[in-house]
Order: structure tokens, then sequence, then C-alpha cells
């Protein structure tokens, strides 16, 4: 089954979808105190930065579609081996079939790119360089085989709102399939411990806040990292719906809340990006709301360890 026929299966019977929002590092160092940040008027956002649902939802959800708007997601191949060194090459295509060359930059970046298994076990976000014809090119690890989602978040030029924009990736190799990994409410990675409250509510706005802590002590010294002290992206499992959202806070730790909707009963796994030490640490969490089952299993690759941080480039 080709990408195009794949999309239209997982899509035909969507009814809404949530995801959440993204971040990657840049060069390290301080800078100032990052304002308050915004909601990102991104695909399938209404305007208090929650997805679009119910009877008058105009949008599905971010990431499920590879053409939206005139504009169209269009990888060089969806073909690749796992665990060999990876270019993505990419191009957006506008309605005239040409590559788009200019976009309107949203923290510090034209584009960013997030890469992820179906299984949801590792996650990418990564920054690519853009060529003058319009091509994007970024190295990505893909170190197991199976079936990956390829989201691109992006405003072209003059556009009144962003959108995002998905692609299947098959990476040929060794499948071992593996269940969504039970993270309870606290991860370790990097020698951090990073602490889940809250949950998600089906239909409703609700508050998730993550402390992060280091040697059993508060760590109340996190650096800006691209106009905020966090990033959260959260992708339902099943369908991997994404949505873009920024956090509450704006203080510089131990806490990192944000407000957001889960418009259905399921699992979600959530990937918070936090800048300490000048560099980037993921903790991801597998968190599902409440009436719903435990994490489904997966078929896709196995799970990385919670020690271990997602890859970002810069």
């Amino acid at each position: 089954m080709n990408t195009a026929l794949k999309i239209a299966a997982f899509t035909a019977g969507l009814a809404t979808a949530f995801g959440a929002a993204y971040g990657v590092g840049h060069a390290a160092g301080g800078g100032p105190a990052p304002r308050p940040a915004a909601v990102h008027a991104g695909h399938g956002s209404t305007g208090t930065g929650l997805p679009a649902t119910g009877a008058g939802a105009d949008h599905l959800p971010g990431g499920l579609q590879v053409s939206e708007r005139g504009y169209t997601l269009s990888l060089d191949s969806p073909f690749v081996t796992a665990g060999a060194p990876t270019d993505l090459r990419f191009r957006i295509l506008g309605a005239d079939g040409r590559p788009v060359t200019a976009y309107q930059p949203a923290h510090e970046k034209e584009l960013h790119l997030i890469v992820a298994p179906r299984d949801l076990s590792t996650f990418q976000h990564l920054h690519p360089t853009r060529a003058a014809d319009g091509t994007w090119s970024a190295a990505a690890a893909l170190p197991a085989a199976g079936d990956y989602r390829v989201f691109t978040d992006f405003t072209p030029a003059g556009a009144g709102e962003g959108l995002t924009l998905g692609a299947d990736l098959h990476a040929a190799g060794d499948l071992r399939p593996a269940p969504l990994p039970d993270t309870g409410r606290t991860v370790s990675v990097d020698g951090y411990t990073v602490t889940l409250n809250g949950d998600l509510t089906p239909g409703g706005p609700a508050r998730l806040s993550l402390a992060v802590a280091r040697d059993g002590r508060p760590v109340t010294d996190l650096q800006p990292y691209l106009g905020a002290y966090g990033h959260l992206v959260a992708l339902r499992a099943g369908d991997l719906a994404y949505l873009h959202v920024h956090p509450d806070t704006t203080t510089p730790g131990p806490e990192v809340a944000f407000t957001t909707t889960a418009p259905s009963p399921g699992t979600y796994r959530l990937f918070l990006d936090f800048r300490h030490g000048d560099t980037v640490h993921t903790a991801a969490f597998t968190l599902a709301t409440g009436g719903s089952e435990s994490a489904p299993a997966a078929t896709s690759p196995e799970p990385a360890p919670t020690e271990h941080g997602a890859d970002h480039q810069h």
C-alpha cells in the first residue's frame, strides 16, 4: 500500500485528535528570560490553541495529511535502511507544483521536522537546512526497523496560519514489535528526574505540569529554549495525531505547565523537551485518558530505555 492510501485508511474514521508542542535547542548559552509563549497557530487549532472539535470543526488534526490547503509534503524517498546514516530530503510544494522557498520563521526556524516511529518509542526533533531551490535536508537516526511518521511544521510566507503536514517513512530491517512502555508518573533521563502531575481530560481543557529535579533537588534555573522553558509534543497512539502548543509558565523551573485538551479517550505519548546545562533533554511519558485502556500493543520496534533522551539536531 502506498503512502497516500495509508493516510486515507487511517484518517477515514477519525473524529478529532490531539498532539502537542515541540521544541528543539539552539546554540548553547543563556539569553533573556522568555516572554509568555503564545499558542502556536498551527494546523487544526482554534483561537484557544486547542484542536477544532465537534460539529463545527473545519480541519482534521495536524500531521494526518500529506497535502492540505494547496501545500504538499514531498519526500525524495519514503524508503530507508534502519541502522544506516539517513539523509532525509524533502520539499514543500505549492499549489502550482513548485517548491516553496519563502517561509515565515516560528521560534527562530522556518520549518520544524519531527520523526517518530508508529510505536512512539522514540522521538526526534530536527531542524533541516533549506537549499535555494527549496529542497530541505536533515540527518536522521532510524536505529530500528518499522514504519515512521515524518511531520513538517511550518508557515508559508504570507499565510495567515501555519500547518503541519505528515508522510510515512519505512525503515527496512529486523522488526521487533513491542508495546508502549508503562512509564508511570516519574521518569529518569540524563541524570534528571521528571515527574508528571495532572491528567488528560477528553473533550475539555486540563492542566499538566512536569517538575524537573536533579540529585533530589528541584531545578530552578532551566535555560531559555526557543522562547520558552519547555516544550511538549503529544502524539496519540494509533494514528499519531499531532498538535503544537506551548507552556503556560514563564519561570525557570522546577515546574513547566501546559493546558491542553484530549478530544477523545485513548493513550498518548508525551515528550517534554527542556534545556539545562547547555543541553536539551527529553523526558517521555505514556499517559492514558480517563476511561481508556492501558497502553495498546504496538506493531513497531522495541522502545528505547527511558534513561536516554530523544535525538535533537541544531
